[in-house]
């Protein structure tokens, strides 16, 4: 299939490291063959603990702010990805078992500001910088950190707005993206092809115990499987780029990324809406996009 020069990806994320955990390979990938691939992180990651033991060190912590900056921007740099766009909003934290309730947050964090205002703000950006797609989380955030489902909210409502010249009139043109995607990080299928893969190799799974997480009823969302073997060192360097949030001896790293590329070489999404014609399942986020 033809590809058209210019296309463009916006991916929409929470906090610094979640570009490098959700469609980090798939930006990697398109970065390098030629498209246009932006990121908007939404709040500043101060929340955050330290989850790496190597920097439990004094100090770290009360520059948090600081060095998540320089993890994100390091990252980045190891994606491809040169255009980045910050809203700085204050980390709301993460609650167990989140249900909505906002007083459980401070009261000046990203999940409490009236919501117009992060919206209005990305409609400029989207006005501005024209993305073809949009990808960001699904109605439930991917799992339930308040950020994760405010940012779920807040790029629909920005899809949305950023079409109509009577929302926000003060943000530029209007532009109608064609394509809106929600990342899919774990379907059963995906976990039980690496799970078992990694039992066969005698080596140590970090997903036993998952499979019986998962509602065999439940339909896989997956409408779109980017094929992205070849980016996946740079996916988990992209990841170690963020040493206070991950920690190279941890369980995520058990599984060699040559294991990976060898049963599951993809990166999943489903497409939430389309405004040109397209065939399912896609193997592209500009699918529909490339020949007009």
């Amino acid at each position: 299939m033809a590809r058209m020069p210019g296309l463009h990806a916006m991916f929409v994320h929470a906090h610094p490291d979640d570009e490098s955990s959700k469609g980090a390979a798939t930006m990697a990938r398109y970065a390098k063959e030629g498209y246009r691939i932006s990121v908007v992180t939404l709040t500043d990651g101060g929340a955050g603990d330290i989850l790496n033991p190597a920097m439990e060190r004094p100090g770290v912590k009360e520059r948090m702010l600081e060095l998540r900056r320089q993890e994100l921007a390091r990252a980045l740099e190891i994606l491809g990805v040169t255009d980045h766009f910050d809203l700085g909003y204050a980390d709301s934290g993460y609650v167990e078992g989140f249900q909505g309730d906002a007083t459980l947050l401070p009261s000046d964090c990203f999940y409490n500001v009236p919501i117009d205002e992060p919206v209005g703000r990305l409609v400029e950006i989207i006005r501005r910088e024209r993305p073809d797609a949009l990808v960001t989380y699904p109605p439930n955030g991917g799992y339930p950190h308040p950020d994760h489902i405010r940012c779920h909210d807040v790029s629909v409502a920005a899809f949305d707005a950023a079409a109509d010249p009577r929302r926000y009139p003060d943000g530029g043109p209007q532009w109608q993206i064609s394509k809106l995607y929600y990342v899919v990080t774990f379907t059963r299928r995906k976990v039980e092809m690496l799970h078992h893969a990694v039992m066969a190799r005698g080596l140590e799974s970090p997903f036993t115990g998952w499979l019986e997480r998962f509602d065999p009823d439940e339909e896989d969302p997956t409408t779109t499987s980017v094929e992205v073997g070849d980016f996946l060192v740079q996916r988990s360097q992209a990841l170690l780029a963020h040493a206070t949030q991950i920690d190279p001896n941890g369980k995520w790293f058990a599984i060699p990324d040559e294991v990976v590329g060898e049963i599951y070489p993809y990166e999943d999404y489903e497409l939430a809406r389309s405004l040109v014609d397209t065939t399912l399942p896609e193997d592209s986020l500009f699918a529909g996009l490339e020949i007009r």
